[in-house]
Protein backbone atom coordinates (compact mmCIF):
# COMPACT_ATOMS: atom_id res chain seq x y z
CA UNK A 1 0.00 0.00 0.00
CA UNK A 2 1.28 3.44 -0.88
CA UNK A 3 0.94 6.29 1.59
CA UNK A 4 0.46 9.73 0.14
CA UNK A 5 2.68 12.11 2.03
CA UNK A 6 3.77 15.55 1.04
CA UNK A 7 2.20 16.66 -2.22
CA UNK A 8 1.57 13.09 -3.44
CA UNK A 9 4.31 13.11 -6.07
CA UNK A 10 6.53 10.16 -6.92
CA UNK A 11 9.38 10.85 -4.52
CA UNK A 12 9.27 12.44 -1.10
CA UNK A 13 12.31 14.07 0.45
CA UNK A 14 12.31 13.96 4.25
CA UNK A 15 14.99 16.41 5.31
CA UNK A 16 15.96 18.91 7.96
CA UNK A 17 18.30 19.28 10.91
CA UNK A 18 18.79 16.24 13.12
CA UNK A 19 17.78 18.21 16.20
CA UNK A 20 16.07 21.58 16.48
CA UNK A 21 18.68 24.03 17.73
CA UNK A 22 16.77 27.28 17.23
CA UNK A 23 13.71 28.68 15.49
CA UNK A 24 15.85 30.87 13.24
CA UNK A 25 18.02 27.98 12.00
CA UNK A 26 15.05 25.64 11.51
CA UNK A 27 13.08 28.27 9.57
CA UNK A 28 16.12 29.00 7.41
CA UNK A 29 16.64 25.32 6.60
CA UNK A 30 12.96 24.80 5.77
CA UNK A 31 12.92 27.88 3.55
CA UNK A 32 16.10 26.80 1.74
CA UNK A 33 14.91 23.26 1.06
CA UNK A 34 11.47 24.53 -0.02
CA UNK A 35 13.22 26.80 -2.51
CA UNK A 36 15.31 23.91 -3.85
CA UNK A 37 12.38 21.49 -4.18
CA UNK A 38 9.64 23.83 -5.43
CA UNK A 39 10.38 23.21 -9.11
CA UNK A 40 11.33 19.55 -8.75
CA UNK A 41 8.86 16.67 -9.21
CA UNK A 42 9.18 15.69 -5.55
CA UNK A 43 7.42 16.36 -2.28
CA UNK A 44 9.18 17.76 0.75
CA UNK A 45 8.56 16.92 4.40
CA UNK A 46 10.48 18.89 7.03
CA UNK A 47 12.06 16.61 9.65
CA UNK A 48 13.61 17.68 12.94
CA UNK A 49 13.65 16.37 16.50
CA UNK A 50 12.82 18.34 19.61
CA UNK A 51 14.59 15.74 21.79
CA UNK A 52 17.18 13.18 20.71
CA UNK A 53 16.86 10.97 23.77
CA UNK A 54 19.09 8.24 22.35
CA UNK A 55 22.40 10.11 22.28
CA UNK A 56 25.43 8.02 23.19
CA UNK A 57 26.84 10.56 25.66
CA UNK A 58 25.14 12.30 28.56
CA UNK A 59 27.00 15.44 27.47
CA UNK A 60 25.59 15.43 23.91
CA UNK A 61 23.09 18.07 22.82
CA UNK A 62 19.58 16.62 22.69
CA UNK A 63 17.48 19.39 21.21
CA UNK A 64 15.37 22.32 22.25
CA UNK A 65 12.68 20.40 24.17
CA UNK A 66 9.07 19.53 23.45
CA UNK A 67 7.37 22.87 24.19
CA UNK A 68 9.66 25.03 22.04
CA UNK A 69 10.17 22.26 19.49
CA UNK A 70 6.49 21.72 18.75
CA UNK A 71 5.95 25.48 18.52
CA UNK A 72 8.72 25.68 15.89
CA UNK A 73 7.41 22.66 13.96
CA UNK A 74 3.91 24.18 13.90
CA UNK A 75 5.32 27.49 12.64
CA UNK A 76 7.26 25.74 9.86
CA UNK A 77 4.17 23.76 8.86
CA UNK A 78 2.01 26.87 8.70
CA UNK A 79 4.58 29.27 7.21
CA UNK A 80 5.73 27.05 4.36
CA UNK A 81 2.58 24.93 3.97
CA UNK A 82 4.60 21.73 4.18
CA UNK A 83 4.12 18.58 6.22
CA UNK A 84 6.39 18.00 9.21
CA UNK A 85 7.70 14.86 10.88
CA UNK A 86 9.36 14.38 14.24
CA UNK A 87 10.32 11.42 16.35
CA UNK A 88 9.13 10.41 19.78
CA UNK A 89 11.24 8.41 22.20
CA UNK A 90 8.60 7.65 24.82
CA UNK A 91 4.86 7.26 24.77
CA UNK A 92 3.83 10.09 27.11
CA UNK A 93 3.95 12.98 24.58
CA UNK A 94 2.45 11.13 21.59
CA UNK A 95 -0.96 12.82 21.69
CA UNK A 96 0.63 16.25 22.07
CA UNK A 97 2.99 15.56 19.16
CA UNK A 98 0.17 14.16 16.99
CA UNK A 99 -1.71 17.46 17.34
CA UNK A 100 1.16 19.28 15.57
CA UNK A 101 2.91 16.96 13.12
CA UNK A 102 1.75 15.14 10.01
CA UNK A 103 3.91 12.04 10.52
CA UNK A 104 5.30 10.49 13.70
CA UNK A 105 8.65 8.72 13.52
CA UNK A 106 9.95 6.05 15.86
CA UNK A 107 13.63 5.55 16.68
CA UNK A 108 15.32 2.42 15.37
CA UNK A 109 16.24 1.26 18.87
CA UNK A 110 12.56 1.19 19.90
CA UNK A 111 11.14 -0.64 16.88
CA UNK A 112 10.56 -3.89 18.79
CA UNK A 113 8.87 -2.30 21.79
CA UNK A 114 5.32 -3.53 21.25
CA UNK A 115 3.51 -1.16 23.62
CA UNK A 116 5.41 1.82 22.22
CA UNK A 117 4.73 0.95 18.56
CA UNK A 118 1.04 0.34 19.31
CA UNK A 119 0.74 3.65 21.18
CA UNK A 120 2.41 5.60 18.35
CA UNK A 121 0.20 3.98 15.69
CA UNK A 122 -2.90 4.56 17.84
CA UNK A 123 -2.50 8.30 17.26
CA UNK A 124 -3.85 7.50 13.75
CA UNK A 125 -1.20 9.58 12.02
CA UNK A 126 1.13 8.17 9.38
CA UNK A 127 4.04 6.47 11.15
CA UNK A 128 7.62 6.14 9.92
CA UNK A 129 9.19 3.22 11.76
CA UNK A 130 12.97 3.20 11.55
CA UNK A 131 14.28 -0.36 11.18
CA UNK A 132 16.57 -1.36 14.00
CA UNK A 133 20.12 -2.17 12.96
CA UNK A 134 19.68 -5.46 14.81
CA UNK A 135 16.75 -6.65 12.65
CA UNK A 136 16.57 -8.16 9.21
CA UNK A 137 14.16 -6.57 6.76
CA UNK A 138 11.87 -9.60 7.00
CA UNK A 139 11.57 -9.16 10.77
CA UNK A 140 10.07 -5.72 10.18
CA UNK A 141 6.92 -7.41 8.90
CA UNK A 142 6.04 -8.22 12.53
CA UNK A 143 6.71 -4.63 13.59
CA UNK A 144 4.40 -3.32 10.87
CA UNK A 145 1.72 -5.85 11.93
CA UNK A 146 1.92 -4.50 15.49
CA UNK A 147 1.33 -0.97 14.21
CA UNK A 148 -1.47 -2.02 11.86
CA UNK A 149 -3.22 -3.91 14.68
CA UNK A 150 -4.48 -0.48 15.79
CA UNK A 151 -6.39 0.05 12.54
CA UNK A 152 -3.80 2.53 11.30
CA UNK A 153 -2.74 1.46 7.81
CA UNK A 154 -0.51 4.47 7.14
CA UNK A 155 2.70 2.79 8.22
CA UNK A 156 6.01 2.95 6.40
CA UNK A 157 9.49 1.73 7.23
CA UNK A 158 12.84 3.51 7.02
CA UNK A 159 15.88 1.38 6.15
CA UNK A 160 18.61 2.00 8.72
CA UNK A 161 21.07 -0.67 7.71
CA UNK A 162 22.59 -3.49 9.71
CA UNK A 163 25.49 -3.60 12.14
CA UNK A 164 28.55 -5.51 11.01
CA UNK A 165 30.87 -5.49 13.99
CA UNK A 166 31.23 -2.44 16.17
CA UNK A 167 30.46 0.99 14.73
CA UNK A 168 30.06 -0.36 11.20
CA UNK A 169 26.56 0.32 9.91
CA UNK A 170 25.91 -0.89 6.36
CA UNK A 171 22.75 -0.13 4.37
CA UNK A 172 21.71 -2.81 1.90
CA UNK A 173 19.20 -1.19 -0.42
CA UNK A 174 18.16 -4.61 -1.74
CA UNK A 175 16.03 -4.81 1.40
CA UNK A 176 13.69 -2.12 0.06
CA UNK A 177 11.77 -4.68 -2.00
CA UNK A 178 11.05 -6.78 1.09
Amino acid sequence: MLINIGRSKNLTLISGPCAIESEKLSMSIAEHICEITKDLPISYVFKASFDKANRSSIDSERGIGIEKGLKILRKIRETFDIPVITDVHEDSPIDEVADVVDIIQTPAFLCRQTNFIVKVASAMKPVNIKKGQFLSPREMVNVVKKAKSTGNNEIFVCERGASFGYNNLVSDMRSLII
